[in-house]
């Protein structure tokens, strides 16, 4: 009997393509990729990477303090992308002129929950199936830091 295995390139655990079998851990390596995607803006096949570098790699590299670098920049921001041509300004320089605009205690606990989120996506993908945090931890801290967030709005 054969297996055939489907799935999308940078989402598949590395272990499948060594011949592991698909498991649970596979599907955390997976979320985890999928929730650094969703923070960062950058796929796994994203252009920009090359040789080992890649979406969980770049995470690892800029947790703890410059988790700001890479956060997708229309998530520092109540309102939606306004009318700017965002072809013309970079990341970096979305991101700077949206940080720009927020005040300090809003800024720093947004960075709080995003050194949060994108540790819990790198230690879902990590290389080692063995070294991927449960599911229901994952649930968890980000229940904790839903509640955080939720907490904190109810301040202001």
């Amino acid at each position: 009997m054969s297996t055939i295995l489907k799935g999308s390139i940078g989402y598949i655990p590395p272990e499948y393509g060594m011949g592991g079998q698909p498991s649970t851990l596979g599907d955390i390596y997976s979320y985890g990729i999928l929730l650094l995607e969703i923070f960062t803006r950058k796929k796994p096949t994203d252009e920009m990477f090359d040789g080992d570098m890649g979406t969980h790699k770049l995470t690892s590299m800029a947790l703890p303090n410059r988790v700001m670098d890479i956060i997708d920049p229309s998530l520092l921001s109540k309102q939606e992308y306004d009318d700017r041509d965002h072809h013309e300004i970079s990341t970096n320089d979305e991101t700077s002129i949206r940080r720009r605009d927020m005040e300090p205690n809003v800024l720093a606990m947004m960075e709080d929950w995003f050194v949060s989120v994108l540790q819990i996506g790198v230690s879902c993908s990590s290389t080692s199936p063995s070294e991927r945090i449960p599911m229901l931890v994952v649930v968890n801290k980000l229940q904790a830091i839903k509640n955080s967030y939720l907490r904190f709005n109810n301040l202001q």
